[in-house]
């Protein structure tokens, strides 16, 4: 597969986007952009906990119902989610009906209420690679781990997070903007 892709708009992009205009949405506004708040770094953990085994698009496209049954991702609200909760998530084929992973986002969730404002922000980007490195040339030069997804996914696994693995805090650090895997060429930059 190439890993540039030229679409009708004459732009290049990093050839995953395919021709899905959500995904190219998806690629051009929020992929590698630098995200910051306890909330919205709370989302972008839940949802690629869920990721885990699927697709991104699958995700990206139930994302507006994730958020309307999570109560917005507020950490706060989801931690008081009860078993009747769990119950009425697994019933909706709206998300990814997985008792795993919607059990550990409200685990997850109550950490992160219990943690100070900020706190959640600053550990995960205090794993952020500290030098930039080239922009890879190709998708096989995009690792799926490294040594700083791996420490991430130490640091919450050790604080009682699930569903923080490494190669799921290292595509965390990918669309958070911690580190950018637009291929060369990419009209991103």
């Amino acid at each position: 597969m190439a890993s540039l892709l030229t679409a009708a708009d004459g732009r290049a992009r990093c050839a995953w986007v395919g021709d899905d205009v959500e995904y190219r949405r998806y690629h051009d506004e929020e992929w590698g952009r630098p995200l910051h708040g306890d909330r919205a770094l709370f989302e972008k953990m839940a949802l690629e906990g869920f990721q885990a085994g699927l697709s991104w698009i699958t995700i990206l496209r139930k994302r507006p119902r994730f958020r309307e049954v999570f109560a917005g991702f507020d950490p706060a609200l989801v931690a008081a989610f009860g078993p009747d909760d769990v119950e009425r998530l697994m019933a909706d084929a709206g998300i990814i009906r997985n008792r795993a992973k919607i059990e550990a986002t409200i685990s997850n969730a109550a950490l992160v209420r219990d943690m100070e404002e900020g706190e959640l922000d600053a550990l995960m980007w205090g794993h952020a690679p500290r030098a930039s490195r080239p922009r890879p040339r190709d998708f096989a030069d995009v690792p799926a781990v490294t040594v700083e997804s791996t420490a991430l996914s130490k640091a919450l696994r050790k604080r009682g997070f699930r569903f923080v693995g490494p190669t799921t805090m290292y595509a965390l650090m990918q669309s958070a903007g911690m580190v950018d895997d637009h291929v060369e060429g990419c009209w991103r930059s």
